[in-house]
């Protein structure tokens, strides 16, 4: 585990206080056949599974977090117990002053959870009964309720859909308005998970450039799980990567790449299909596609390499990238084990 950037910018007023926060479910092993559905209704066999193990942190307030991590990491389960949906089996946690699964009526009118897969919004009917019924739910002044609400349409292009049922929207309308619904009630906190699944480029690009105004202007306090690294590339400035339930690092989105990669990708348009002892002479690991050459050059040999490599008359253009974050989240995720049940945080497998 990454200690080294666990903590939040200590300029920052702690919004999010987490500490040895675990949440463990007992699950119960169907076996197969009848004869062992039978016996098993007498003698239930049952594991302990760890959603989440023994997390420490701490969110500033404004910060705008990326919760990464692959499918079953705890991503989900860490949200919900910060929103109060569910109770720790553990630790504990305070979210602008409270804890969560009080569920303080004070604590509700303070943050807004968006997952993605759930709907908030009622299908049948037009997005605009559901805002109404937030406004009654969170008691919000009428004069302030139209103003927030036509700010938020009108920034996500969405006024001529709030009268349309819920069940006639694309995704992609239907999660602007889920976000216009969240929002409404201005929570200092906002829990997305997955809000851009399943969208196209544009719907993306337009709830990125959203929820970068309205971080910046309301200074909110957003953390975000994704399995998209566009969002994260687009929004957050902090990364926190969650493998089975502990965290493996934290830290900036900057850092990350130069933490956790020793090269950097040298793509080469050569004039033709460049020949094997060609390919041969650059010397390094190597990708042939047609007339272009990608190459993984050592990070600290760039400013030597490049002199050499445009001497050859051949090489029409040139370009260097850092290795896509994908591709380095995913050596992450491949490059841990689970921990044994049990077994501390931080502990080898």
């Amino acid at each position: 585990m990454d200690n080294s950037a666990s903590r939040s910018n200590p300029t920052c007023t702690p919004v999010i206080e987490v500490e040895g926060l675990a949440k463990e479910y007992r699950v119960h092993d169907k076996p197969e056949g009848l004869a062992a559905s039978v016996r098993s209704l007498f003698h239930r066999t049952s594991r302990v599974v760890e959603a989440l193990r023994g997390v420490d942190l701490r969110v500033g307030r404004g910060e705008f977090v990326a919760l990464l991590g692959p499918n079953g990491a705890g991503k989900t389960t860490f949200l919900k117990l910060l929103s109060g949906i569910i109770t720790p089996s553990r630790g504990t946690a305070r979210v602008l002053g409270h804890v969560p699964w009080v569920r303080e009526n004070e604590f509700r009118r303070r943050f807004a959870l968006v997952m993605g897969q759930r709907n908030q919004l009622w299908w049948d009917l037009p997005a605009a009964e559901s805002f109404r019924l937030h406004r009654e739910i969170y008691r919000i002044e009428p004069s302030r309720f139209t103003r927030v609400r036509d700010e938020l349409v009108d920034l996500l292009g969405v006024r001529q859909l709030v009268l349309q049922p819920v069940r006639e929207l694309s995704l992609g309308e239907r999660m602007k308005l889920e976000l216009v619904a969240a929002l409404l009630h201005e929570p200092e906190v906002l829990f997305l998970d997955e809000p851009t699944i399943g969208l196209d480029v544009v719907a993306q690009h337009t709830i990125h450039a959203f929820l970068r105004h309205v971080q910046a202007e309301r200074r909110v306090t957003v953390m975000l799980t994704t399995h998209y690294m566009k969002d994260v590339a687009a929004l957050c400035e902090r990364v926190v990567v969650i493998t089975h339930g502990d965290i493996l690092y934290d830290g900036s989105l900057a850092d990350i790449v130069d933490r956790f990669t020793t090269h950097k990708i040298v793509t080469l348009d050569l004039d033709e299909v460049p020949s094997p002892a060609r390919v041969a002479r650059y010397g390094f690991p190597c990708e042939v596609r047609g007339p272009r050459v990608v190459l993984r050059v050592d990070r600290g040999r760039i400013a030597e390499v490049l002199p050499d490599i445009l001497r050859d008359e051949g090489v029409r253009d040139v370009s260097v990238e850092d290795v896509p974050l994908e591709e380095i989240v995913a050596e992450l995720f491949r490059s841990t084990r689970p921990r044994p049940v049990g077994a501390p945080a931080g502990a080898s497998p």
